[in-house]
């Protein structure tokens, strides 16, 4: 399977994700902000943390206007797998792949730590390595994770099983306590906490590989 991970000025868990993709045996290209097309044959592309352009406007905005990110976007139209983490996840919602916004934290404070999570659900390539109901703990490393959502979205996320993460201890302010949502497809993941950070016992878990583990297993399958 290949993965390409982009990096944009100002990503700082690019390597991490590149490594984690490696470590579940994926072939991994990375990839500039100013490239205009994705290597040939990528199955999965990799949107990962930081502080892209040192989010100036909002986090994300300047970095889903970037020629990657058409190229992204594109990849996704025709059904392929996107992952964004943290700051990638703020990047898939200024592109319109995930709805929703990330807010400023409720308590105004960046927070970094290890946090619990629920699987919501196990309908996806992402998670299903795990039953619904199973918890994780995966690091957190963010100023703007509060997921925010208008009423009707969030019913239908809720509706059609597209929560993926909520949080046992919601550290944020996150609607509902949710950590991370899928496209309608089901084939675009983006999350707040970083699963690239947990994927050997030296980084303190290596709860992250189950989400490597299923998602190149099952990108195999289909």
């Amino acid at each position: 399977m290949k993965a390409a991970v982009i990096t944009f000025p100002g990503s700082n868990c690019d390597r991490d994700l590149a490594t984690a993709f490696e470590k579940a045996g994926a072939d991994v290209t990375r990839v500039w902000h100013k490239d205009t097309a994705l290597p040939e044959g990528v199955d999965v592309v990799g949107v990962p943390g930081g502080f892209s352009f040192g989010d100036y406007l909002r986090c994300g905005a300047i970095a889903a206007r970037s020629p990657i990110a058409a190229a992204m976007i594109r990849h996704a139209e025709r059904g392929g797998y996107v992952l964004g983490i943290c700051n990638g996840f703020q990047v898939l919602t200024e592109t319109g792949l995930l709805p929703g916004a990330l807010m400023r934290n409720a308590g105004l404070k960046f927070i970094c730590r290890r946090v619990d999570l629920r699987v919501a659900t196990a309908d996806s390539a992402f998670t299903s390595g795990w039953a619904a109901g199973d918890a994780v703990r995966f690091p957190i490393a963010h100023h703007d994770g509060n997921y925010t959502a208008d009423p009707e979205t969030l019913a239908r996320l809720r509706g059609e099983d597209r929560v993926a993460f909520t949080y046992l201890d919601n550290p944020n302010g996150s609607m509902e306590d949710i950590a991370g949502i899928l496209s309608a497809n089901r084939r675009v993941l983006g999350l707040m906490p970083h699963p690239e950070r947990a994927v050997e016992e030296a980084q303190g878990g290596a709860d992250g590989m189950g989400l490597f583990g299923a998602l190149l297993g099952g990108m195999a399958l289909v």
